[in-house]
C-alpha cells in the first residue's frame, strides 16, 4: 500500500512533543498589535499546546507525525 501524504501547510505550522501533544505558534500575533493590550502581547509569546479537539484534526493532516 502507498503511504498517505501529509498536508504541506500542516508540516510548516505544527510540531509534536515527545509525549505526542501538538505544538503551534500563538494566534493573533501577525498584525494589529496597537489595539491589543501589552498583557495580551506578552502572553502570546512563544508557542502553545493545542487543545485535544484541535489536535485530533491536526493528526489527520500529519499521519506519520
Amino acid at each position: 500500500m502507498p503511504k498517505i501524504k501529509s498536508k504541506s501547510a500542516a508540516k510548516k505550522r505544527f510540531r509534536f512533543t515527545g509525549t505526542g501533544k501538538v505544538i503551534s505558534a500563538q494566534a493573533g500575533k501577525r498584525h494589529g498589535m496597537i489595539k491589543r493590550t501589552n498583557k495580551q502581547i506578552r502572553n502570546q509569546r512563544g508557542t502553545t499546546i493545542l487543545t485535544p479537539q484541535d489536535a485530533r484534526i491536526v493528526r489527520t493532516f500529519l499521519p506519520y507525525g
